[in-house]
């Protein structure tokens, strides 16, 4: 039975019954790939220490260039220091990438805010 068979019969409502043996409906879910929020980035355990070792030295660079920059070209090392720092923390080095992010970003508000009164 084709599905324009109705539209001939002066009967036809508009309704048609559900074909529950058609399936012929158009939906994004089955394709669309799931979002993932939790952002589980492939590391290594910390007990392995291949993946975080890999960071250690950037976050110790970073950190460097943190407190460098609350002595020396405060805006532009600073900025440097958290820059690297996010990418310290991405690689493993969680802590001395915080710690870089935090000082730089004191640095450059020290400068903005504080010492042009002084």
């Amino acid at each position: 039975m084709n599905r324009y068979d109705n539209l001939n019969n002066p009967n036809y409502k508009g309704v048609e019954p559900i074909d529950t043996n058609n399936y012929n409906e158009e939906t994004a879910a089955e394709v669309a790939a799931p979002v993932n929020l939790n952002r589980d980035y492939d590391r290594t355990d910390i007990a392995d220490n291949t993946e975080a070792g890999t960071g250690r030295g950037l976050g110790f660079f970073a950190l460097a260039l943190s407190i460098i920059s609350l002595f020396v070209f405060p805006v532009f090392l600073g900025a440097v220091g958290i820059i690297v720092g996010f990418i310290a923390r991405r690689r493993g080095a969680e802590g001395l990438g915080m710690w870089a992010i935090g000082l730089g970003a004191a640095s450059i508000i020290l400068r903005l805010f504080v010492m042009p009164f002084f």
